[in-house]
C-alpha cells in the first residue's frame, strides 16, 4: 500500500553557493545569487558546489503594463 508520504521528488542536481564558513550551514541555488555572492547569513565567502534538490518552478516573466 502505497501514500502519499512515500512518495518521494524528483531530485536533479543543482549548481548551489554553499558558506566556506565549517559553522555555517547557508547555501543559495545559483539562479538566486549574484555575482559576487557572499553568505546571507555571516557575510563571509561562499563556494560552488552541487547538491540534489527538488526542481522548482520557473519565474514567470512579468507583463508589460499596457499604458493608455
Amino acid at each position: 500500500m502505497s501514500t502519499d508520504a512515500e512518495i518521494k521528488p524528483e531530485l536533479l542536481p543543482t549548481k548551489i553557493y554553499k558558506c566556506k564558513s565549517p559553522d555555517c550551514k547557508a547555501w543559495v541555488r545559483e539562479e538566486f545569487a549574484t555575482e559576487q555572492q557572499s553568505c546571507p547569513i555571516c557575510k563571509g565567502p561562499m563556494l560552488r558546489s552541487i547538491r540534489h534538490l527538488p526542481p522548482i518552478g520557473k519565474p514567470k516573466k512579468k507583463r508589460a503594463s499596457k499604458s493608455k
